[in-house]
């Protein structure tokens, strides 16, 4: 139910959330608009339903006399950590399907770009979500701020979407206290044209790979 009020709410103040990204990262409001809003909050309605059918289900038996079941439970804290090029959506990403396989989150967005996760978190809380369930930590310090939290006990799955270098340093971490981990590494996207190829095609398919969201995909 929290996550359907969540995406009613995003969808009826659309303009205020994307005039706020847009504040908080430069990036045209038409991206914002027609790209992110709408699966955005698509994405929300998805994981409520999914939330109401995590129940086990016999899937087929491989051995004889021995039935395999699925069974979806919660795996308990996800420490999450978003990227400054697409904060708003790279938390609705983590955000949702965490709630829904009933886990709480520790979020933390990149330092630069902060303001849409807090409004998220105020506006889930307004959803009727219980306080603690999403926790957003900013910080100007991130590698001082995130090593205790992938090092308490309590943290059971860390998903970061960011760059490689920072992604190996957070696997190694995470190594210590055998977390599971989703990584979205990206680095500088070489664009590779070769000899064969149509230069009118290469040359717009660059401008639009690479001056997109102003220059930040």
């Amino acid at each position: 139910q929290a996550l359907l009020k969540f995406a009613d709410a995003i969808e009826k103040r659309a303009e205020e959330f994307v005039k706020l990204e847009a504040e908080n990262t430069g990036k045209p409001y038409a991206l914002t608009t027609s790209e992110e809003i709408p699966p955005m909050v698509d994405q929300l309605r998805f994981f409520a339903g999914a939330a109401g059918v995590l129940e086990g289900r016999a899937s087929a038996e491989y051995m004889k006399g021995h039935t395999s079941w699925i069974r979806r439970e919660p795996i308990g804290v996800v420490g999450q950590v978003t990227p400054w090029n697409y904060p708003m959506m790279m938390a609705m990403w983590k955000i949702a399907p965490a709630l829904a396989a009933g886990c709480t989150v520790v979020v933390k967005p990149a330092e630069l770009t902060p303001l849409t996760t807090l409004a998220f978190a105020q506006l889930l809380q307004e959803a009727g979500l219980p306080a603690g369930v999403v926790n957003v930590v900013t910080t100007t310090r991130s590698g001082a701020v995130s090593a205790p939290i992938i090092a308490d006990p309590r943290l059971r799955k860390l998903s970061f979407t960011g760059s490689t270098p920072v992604g190996k340093k957070l696997i190694a971490q995470a190594a210590e206290g055998v977390l599971r981990v989703s990584m979205e590494l990206g680095g500088n996207a070489p664009f590779v044209v070769f000899d064969d190829a149509d230069l009118d095609k290469a040359v717009a398919g660059a401008m639009l790979a690479k001056y997109r969201n102003s220059g930040q995909t």
